[in-house]
């Protein structure tokens, strides 16, 4: 039996089921779960953009740490179960230089930007790697989308009490209202998937839910009696969505755009600017993101593994994936097991 190993980004072989070893600077993982996201539907579907074909998905990633080199991993022992920060990024240019490794201008995203975990053994960096901590390959697997959505929560600096929606009851979605409800925000809820937002109210108890092919305007103002939400973000990627999330502003209110698509964006500019609004994009996660995860997890303020809606082997993802982009099969976060 041969086994698929990626040692290099765009290098793919194949050996005989012995892990292989890592070279300096190196960790190798067996994979375990990769979650399967937005950005990989996406990329199924031709509509991502920073994206090149032929590609291996998976960022969302758990495994076992098989061999690494122990100069800057300190901490880690080979077993350890652990997942990764999976940008990758240069640590010299302006974004790095200025603390935002999350947008490095030569980032390479596992999984986007070069091959990912969709593989049976997997060399990453050493300084990518996050130890377990305890917890399990399913909400290790989980740790990266939650980070998506903290670092968007902190990017709109979000304040006890004030109305924070968020538009998409995807896992990235889910994500940003639990991170917005441990700021203290009262979370809305919007999506035009019926079952989406029953999930939003039942397993997240979230009080406010908006059905966006429902006069969302209306909505939105009986909830917030008459003022709109003060923080508004976008984990939709739809560029209708996108558009019509400036309507939802408060006057001061910030707009914070986590989706992406791949064209250009319009608003009304006298409408945006009497509002003084702020907008702003956030783009992956830090480490600041991901500590802040894995410590909300480890004091069980947030339960991912509630998302998991659908699970398939590894050797069926193939046959699988097409199936997820349908909303009729109830997909919220499929997970893939190796």
């Amino acid at each position: 039996m041969k086994t698929l190993i990626c040692l290099e980004p765009g290098k793919l072989v194949y050996r005989e089921a012995d892990a292989p070893l890592a070279r300096p600077g190196q960790a190798i993982l067996k994979i375990r779960r990769a979650g399967i996201c937005g950005t990989d539907l996406h990329a199924f579907e031709g509509t991502q953009p920073y994206f090149s074909y032929p590609r291996i998905l998976g960022h969302e990633l758990a495994g076992d740490l098989v061999d690494f080199d122990k100069k800057g991993a300190e901490g880690f022992v080979i077993g350890d179960a652990v997942t990764i920060v999976p940008y990758f990024n240069c640590g010299v240019c302006v974004a790095c230089r200025n603390g935002k490794p999350n947008c490095c201008t030569t980032i390479r995203v596992c999984g986007v930007h070069i091959d990912g975990g969709m593989v049976e053994y997997l060399a990453v960096p050493t300084s990518s790697l996050v130890h377990g901590d305890g917890l399990n390959h399913d909400q290790l697997a989980l740790v990266e989308p939650l980070a998506i959505g903290a670092h968007a929560v902190r990017r709109a600096a979000v304040q006890p009490d004030e109305f924070v929606l968020v538009a998409g009851a995807g896992p990235i979605g889910l994500g940003t209202m639990e991170a917005a409800r441990m700021a203290g925000g009262q979370v809305i809820a919007m999506d035009i998937n019926k079952d989406r937002l029953s999930f939003c109210r039942e397993k997240l108890q979230v009080l406010h839910t908006v059905d966006a092919l429902q006069d969302p305007l209306e909505q939105l103002r009986n909830i917030t009696r008459g003022e709109m939400p003060t923080v508004v973000i976008d984990a939709t990627g739809s560029r209708k969505a996108i558009n019509d999330g400036f309507q939802y502003m408060a006057h001061g209110a910030r707009y914070v755009l986590v989706g992406l698509q791949k064209g250009t964006i319009e608003f009304n500019h006298p409408e945006f600017h009497k509002r003084e609004g702020t907008l702003m994009s956030s783009r992956n996660a830090t480490r600041e993101d991901f500590n802040f995860v894995m410590d909300s997890l480890k004091k069980g303020l947030v339960d991912p593994t509630t998302y998991i809606t659908h699970r398939v082997a590894f050797d069926d993802v193939a046959r699988e994936f097409a199936k997820w982009l349908d909303p009729a099969n109830g997909v919220i976060k499929a997970m893939v097991e190796l």
